[in-house]
């Protein structure tokens, strides 16, 4: 019979463990925060929440069944409750670490959920191992927020891997910079000066907006915007935006795009609306010292000199004028092929100072003809009424002096019919 006792045949059956060593082992219990495993020794293994995952507050439960068969890694025999301290986290972070660097040295593209959006970049952790990912690096254009890319599924390659320093750096930017080339070659192999594309507004700034054509980004200055006049580019368009954009020019790399479509370019039908002659309506767009701008429609400004404003003085336009305002002015002077058209509200007002002149003459003459019309009866009956007056009157003084001169001529021939002598005697 053997001299062992029963207590040190059971001891010497069961195994012996290290720090540091991967045991496996069955699940007999498993708690809210807290696994425990049999791992074949005198002791049970245990494994803590913090020690299971790098999740804060998940439910153990719902992760680890019992009878579940699992490894760890022995961080000690003994915690002092007489229990092993296990973990499962370190494991699996080791098997981790071993895949990042064959994907190192591979540069193979990994993919993995963001764990956690830090303030100097991401969080992402593949089989446990964590990887960091520059905010420099996360992207090929400037991110302002990194906050989108919580929970989402990101690729990435490694390009720093230094376990000992735990310093693993991941670059997402490198893959889409390579993409970004590819889409690059593949769009400048098919369009062409003249072309119709579609985009996407990427960005707006105070002299145009980028916008992206798939695989490279296209200049739509703010002078071709539109055939009007863009104040702010910033009001017209915003990020995200769809285009339908023409290609005006290609140089090197770089794109010049325009929305000045050329059918529908307001000087084709110019020259009729604006013949010199025409009376038109427009609104002061911006003045000068020398004249005002004013628009006639979106694309097409007139010219408006400052000697045309008015008869009368103007120093400057903008002491009878205001932006915004609409004005009524002709057409003095149009060149279709320079696009200029000039202005004058002096004309118009010739023109109306004729037509009212116009209007009043005849006014004038028919109230002349009436004034006469008038006059003629009363001069006449006053005509009449002196005639009438003065009939008598020079009837009357011609009859007193025929009476007078009568008696006087009598008594003269008188005195010379009869003899002095005679008389005497």
């Amino acid at each position: 019979m053997s001299d062992l006792s029963f207590e040190q045949m059971l001891e010497d059956s069961l195994k012996t463990i290290h720090n540091g060593e991967v045991v496996e082992g069955t699940v007999i219990d498993v708690k809210e925060d807290e696994i425990v495993l049999n791992i074949g020794y005198k002791a049970d293994g245990i494994i803590t929440r913090s020690e299971y995952t790098n999740e804060s507050n998940v439910d153990l439960r719902t992760l680890v069944q019992v009878n579940d068969t699992m490894e760890a890694k022995v961080l000690k025999v003994n915690d002092g409750d007489g229990q092993v301290q296990l973990t499962y986290k370190r494991l699996v972070a080791e098997k981790g670490n071993r895949r990042l660097e064959e994907a190192f040295n591979t540069q193979e593209v990994l993919k993995a959920p963001v764990a956690q959006v830090l303030s100097g970049g991401l969080s992402v952790i593949v089989d446990e191992a964590r990887v960091f990912i520059p905010a420099s690096l996360v992207s090929n254009t400037y991110e302002k927020n990194l906050e989108k890319y919580a929970g989402q599924e990101i690729e990435f390659v490694i390009t720093e891997f230094n376990p000992r320093r735990r310093r693993i750096i991941g670059n997402r930017r490198q893959i889409l910079a390579a993409r970004r080339a590819e889409m690059q070659r593949e769009l400048f192999e098919r369009i062409a000066v003249g072309d119709v594309v579609e985009g996407v507004v990427k960005n707006v700034t105070d002299f145009g907006a980028f916008v992206d054509l798939g695989g490279a980004d296209g200049l739509l200055h703010i002078s071709e915007m539109s055939w009007g006049h863009v104040e702010n580019p910033k009001k017209v368009f915003k990020e995200g935006d769809p285009l339908t954009v023409l290609i005006k020019d290609i140089k090197g790399d770089k794109i010049a795009l325009s929305l000045k479509f050329e059918d529908q370019n307001p000087w084709l039908t110019a020259g009729e609306k604006y013949a010199i002659g025409n009376i038109v309506e427009g609104k002061v767009a911006r003045m000068t010292d020398f004249g005002a701008f004013i628009e006639l429609e979106p694309g097409i400004d007139a010219l408006l000199h400052v000697s045309q404003i008015s008869h009368e003085h103007v120093d400057k336009p903008s002491d009878i004028l205001k932006t915004g305002q609409m004005i009524e002015a002709k057409v003095v002077d149009f060149n279709g092929v320079d696009h200029k058209i000039s202005l004058s509200m002096k004309a118009l007002q010739t023109a109306a100072e004729a037509v009212e002149e116009t209007e009043e003459a005849p006014s004038e003459a028919a109230a002349e003809a009436v004034e006469e019309t008038e006059k003629a009866p009363a001069e006449a009956a006053a005509e009449a009424v002196e005639k009438t007056e003065e009939a008598p009157a020079e009837a009357a003084a011609e009859a007193v002096g025929e009476t007078e001169e009568v008696p006087v001529e009598t008594a003269e021939e008188a005195a010379g019919t009869a003899d002095p002598e005679e008389t005497a005697e």
